[in-house]
């Protein structure tokens, strides 16, 4: 397994919050920061950082209320917004003078949002499976299991039991991908049974409209000057045909890429979603050399 430090930053609200600091060539090279989706955490970038570090830093990120970041006080904080300010105080605790961005479903919201703040510094945006408008049903399925507290006895009962919640999405998983998935999803706890890994209140705020208050077309909009790839999963109902169709109309450099028979989301260890990535990192150091 590739190697990584912990580190930790200050939320302004006195969270402290952590990150998966996977080393890498950084002359000339900027860091990639990984930001998860709603219900996960840094290690969720374990198969990016063991592809990528060594010749790329990898920042991998939990989110407040995830992995080992501590527990927000209000459950109201668990917003775009706040999220949001968190990742500029990183960007700050840092010096990012330039990085990368990766982002899964709530963090490809956020690497947007991030990117359209500080897009002098990005360098390059990778999306996976999310967009300026997100589909109702998606958000429907998600918000039915969102905050629902479980416990197993063991990772294979963890793992049959998200493959009962989640197979449609990932229809050729074998038992080894879904014990993957269950130990990047879930922690033993004092008690030697297995839990989800995030704050159950995160529930809370999801209930309302997930992109209140944010103009993301704009923040799209804002990014056209910087390498973008966008993934979506062939049958997600997160991100439809038609919004990744007019992100790719609106966007000069934008790549699209598809997953086969893969809903919301895919993991990015797909071979096409590789070689994407390494197409966006060429594109990358092309556009730095030049500068």
């Amino acid at each position: 397994m590739t190697v990584w430090t912990d580190g930790y930053w200050w939320s302004n609200d006195g969270l402290r919050l952590h990150y998966r600091d996977y080393p890498g060539d950084v002359a000339g090279k900027p860091p990639i920061v990984c930001i998860p989706g709603l219900t996960r955490n840094a290690r969720d970038w374990e198969g990016v950082a063991e592809r990528l570090a060594g010749d790329w830093r990898v920042i991998a990120v939990d989110l407040r209320g995830r992995g080992e970041s501590a527990y927000a006080k209000d459950p109201m904080t668990y917003v775009p917004l706040t999220y949001l300010q968190d990742l500029e105080a990183l960007v700050r605790e840092l010096a990012l003078e330039r990085f990368v961005l990766f982002g899964t479903s709530l963090g490809g919201l956020l690497s947007m949002l991030l990117g359209a703040a500080e897009k002098d510094r990005v360098a390059g945006i990778l999306v996976n499976d999310i967009g300026p408008e997100l589909d109702d049903s998606g958000v429907s399925r998600i918000r039915s299991y969102v905050g629902r507290s479980s416990t197993w006895p063991t990772w294979v009962h963890a793992a049959r039991d998200l493959q009962e919640v989640h197979g449609a999405c990932y229809p050729d998983w074998t038992l080894e991908d879904w014990l993957v998935f269950a130990k990047r999803v879930a922690r033993l706890n004092n008690s030697g049974r297995m839990v989800f890994d995030y704050d159950m209140r995160i529930a809370e705020p999801f209930k309302l409209p997930v992109t209140a208050g944010l103009d993301l077309w704009s923040a799209f909009a804002a990014l056209k000057e910087v390498p973008m790839t966008v993934v979506r999963g062939e049958t997600s109902d997160i991100l439809s045909p038609a919004t990744l169709a007019r992100m790719e109309k609106e966007h000069p450099d934008l790549e699209a890429v598809t997953v086969p028979r893969i809903g919301h989301a895919p993991t990015l260890d797909e071979p096409v979603v590789q070689e994407a990535v390494d197409r966006l990192l060429r594109r990358i150091e092309e556009r730095l050399a030049l500068a």
